[in-house]
């Protein structure tokens, strides 16, 4: 997937002001056009400039888009940062702009659609509710399988005297119930958009996902641990500590096992009504041969086994 600089794409520097980015932007779009433009690539160069501005001409997307930084060339190959959008509010619903228009770029960042900052362009009403608000956040592992409370920091965007979107953060409180998966939403009465003259604020929904986990990692309710054996654990059978999120279990080794092997914990994985497993998946790690008995030691097992791990292979 190829980066795309926004700003180049409308020709304004990214100190520019919202005046200047929609300035350019009609003066491009007149010139691409496709109903009266004589240019081959117009119809192309006008679905860019499309895309380009409703990022830029948007507060919240523009400053989520500049916390990529400046060191990105367009046409580079992009992947977004992990978790670059964590913590960062939007407010309102989707956009209604055709997501088919959208570029995989624009996808990647802000989903299909985006969401709009329906906040900053309300007109009219002396009493409005607030606008909901939106934002993802990234949890441990062990806070959807305990619940637990958080103090979080949110970043949300003003335009300032500048006319620049400027930065500006919050922090709040969130109860984490138990048994929360990736996706889901939290939502925090009261918590969005403050209302005009004396109307209710609107609510703030966030959407949890799971920091990285150095031991477990998950496919829906599934927990899957990867579990070092020795070869002669794995061969001869044992029982071992291993360590689940709810603290560490006696686990039994059967004989002759292989790597790769499952061995089910059932109900072990995220708590639900119905709860996931937690599978432990066997892989065998070798000592090293690191010293004269060491290496007597491997000698002696090839002798001792007549065993040809590639005699299937036909090599």
């Amino acid at each position: 997937m190829e980066y795309r600089d926004y700003y180049q794409i409308l020709g304004v520097e990214r100190g520019a002001d919202q005046d200047a980015i929609k300035r350019s932007y009609r003066k491009l779009a007149r010139k691409y056009h496709p109903d009266v433009s004589k240019e081959t690539d117009a119809e192309a160069k006008f679905k860019e400039l499309n895309e380009a501005y409703e990022v830029l001409k948007d507060p919240e997307k523009r400053a989520a888009y500049d916390q990529l930084g400046n060191n990105w060339q367009a046409g580079q190959d992009f992947r977004p940062p992990p978790g670059w959008d964590q913590g960062f509010e939007f407010h309102g619903g989707y956009t209604q702009v055709d997501p088919e228009q959208f570029s995989d770029f624009f996808e990647s960042l802000f989903g299909r659609g985006g969401f709009g900052s329906q906040g900053f362009q309300h007109a009219g009403g002396r009493n409005r509710r607030g606008e909901n608000t939106h934002a993802k956040i990234l949890i441990d592992l062990e806070d959807a399988y305990k619940g637990a409370t958080r103090t979080l920091t949110l970043r949300h965007s003003e335009i300032g005297a500048d006319g620049r979107p400027q930065i500006r953060e919050r922090a709040i409180n969130v109860k984490i119930p138990k048994g929360i998966a990736p996706g889901q939403q939290i939502r925090l009465s009261g918590q969005g958009e403050a209302g005009l003259g004396g109307a209710g604020a609107g609510d703030l929904y966030l959407e949890v996902e799971f920091k990285p986990h150095a031991l477990y990692h998950l496919d829906g309710k599934t927990v899957y641990l990867d579990l070092p054996v020795t070869p002669w654990e794995a061969a001869l059978g044992a029982t071992v500590r291993a360590p689940t999120p709810t603290g560490a279990v006696d686990l039994r080794i059967p004989p002759n096992s292989r790597a790769g092997s499952k061995l089910r914990l059932k109900g072990r994985g995220l708590p639900s009504k119905e709860p996931g497993d937690l599978f432990v998946v066997l892989q065998i790690a070798l000592p090293p041969a690191d010293s004269e008995a060491a290496k007597t030691a491997y000698r002696q097992m090839e002798k001792a086994f007549n065993f040809e791990p590639r005699a299937g292979l036909g090599a």
